[in-house]
């Protein structure tokens, strides 16, 4: 097992295109780390980088205390999983797993010993005589993963390794990998545009965008408590809703109103209070609300004449859940892009047992912890 540090790592390419931006990193022993972003936002680079499959313009990184930026790959003692398996389709199983052992002459007693273990642990025992051709996807990445683990690497690098498999067999390899590292406990790193992928793998999370990153920590945090607009808005499915809204004064001591303009008020609910405290009347900023938190109730039965309302344009159930997609009278804002024309779309997650039908109005109410305020400017979270 080993320790990675990034210290201030950049990446720019001959275009002039600089895909990762002065990015520091710590990543513990043993720790299963995720970097997580859109397409493009550096984050398969920085894994390139750390395997030496990529060299890095500016900054250090570092494994086990040593820098490793002039270190030829094969002498990192890391081990990758690539996206598209990479597995040789002319050997057999046992072969393609036992390549990096007979590339390091090792003794072919031990070699058969170790390929043992692995093909036990990752259940491919019966298909060690087989050729990939003739494996599943799943199959397929857990002999690509066998390669990895035989060598007893300091850490596994993993990049977008569940990207060509269903999604129900997404979802069991996930599980695999969950326990494979419990058992193994070696460092891993693991890259994913999928936030489900993410939030359900990491034990920290590292969201990047455009060569940034924007906040690391533990699927909690980034969810409970985003660092910005953008982390806000990336992470939770179905996402934050983030709406522009203006600081009130409500009629009772201590009440604060969230004004939507044209579309309406809502009261700030007493789990939330504490999140203006501070903040003083007619400050415009971003509301977030997460979809659980935005409450629908019947017009006619609304605590106020004042509260938003909003027509519902479809639903969607997920069971236990329906997602009711709404518009209204709203200025959304875009995290991915400040200046996008606003939107005035919301979702809200609310129970299966509830039905709404195209075009029903209804009124909207914010209710639970799911508020989070956000500077207008810098899109930085307000705490």
């Amino acid at each position: 097992m080993a320790e990675i540090s990034f210290r201030d790592v950049t990446k720019v390419y001959g275009d002039g295109t600089e895909a990762v931006t002065s990015l520091s990193l710590d990543i513990a022993e043993g720790e299963f780390v995720v970097l997580v972003g859109p397409s493009g936002c550096g984050k398969s680079t920085l894994l390139r980088m750390l395997a030496g499959l990529e060299a890095i313009t500016a900054g250090e990184i570092l494994v086990d205390g040593e820098v490793v930026n002039q270190v030829h790959p094969r002498n990192r003692d890391v081990a990758m999983v690539f996206q598209n398996y990479a597995l040789y389709p002319h050997m057999t199983v046992f072969a393609n797993i036992a390549f990096p052992l007979r590339q390091a002459k090792m003794a072919g007693a031990e070699v058969t010993r170790r390929v043992t273990e692995v093909a036990e642990t990752l259940e491919l025992t019966e298909h060690l005589k087989r050729r990939p051709a003739s494996l599943s996807g799943g199959q397929r990445q857990r002999v690509a993963i066998g390669r990895a683990i035989v060598r007893q690497p300091k850490a596994f690098l993993l990049d977008e390794p569940l990207s060509n498999l269903d999604a129900k067999l997404r979802v069991q390899m996930r599980g695999e990998l969950a326990q494979l590292h419990a058992e193994l406990g070696v460092t891993t790193v693991f890259v994913t545009h999928d936030q489900t992928e993410a939030m359900t793998l990491g034990q920290r999370v590292a969201v990047l965008n455009d060569g940034e990153l924007r906040q690391v920590g533990t699927p909690q945090e980034l969810y409970h408590r985003p660092a910005d607009l953008f982390v806000a808005g990336f992470i939770g499915s179905p996402a934050m809703n983030l709406l522009r809204a203006e600081v009130r004064s409500g009629e009772g001591a201590g009440d604060v109103m969230l004004d939507f303009g044209a579309a309406g008020v809502m009261a700030v609910p007493e789990t939330a209070a504490e999140l203006c405290a501070g903040v003083p009347a007619a400050t415009e900023l971003v509301a977030g609300i997460r979809p659980e938190s935005l409450l629908l109730c019947d017009p006619a039965a609304a605590s106020s004449e004042s509260l938003p309302r909003a027509r519902v344009r479809f639903t969607e159930l997920v069971e236990p859940e329906t997602y009711v997609h709404l518009a209204g009278d709203f200025s959304g804002v875009d995290p991915g892009d400040p200046d996008a024309p606003p939107r005035d779309t919301l979702v809200a997650r609310v129970r299966s047992d509830r039905t709404f039908a195209a075009g029903e109005e209804v009124a909207l109410e914010i209710g639970g912890t799911g508020l989070h305020l956000f500077d207008l400017e810098t899109g930085r979270t307000m705490r």
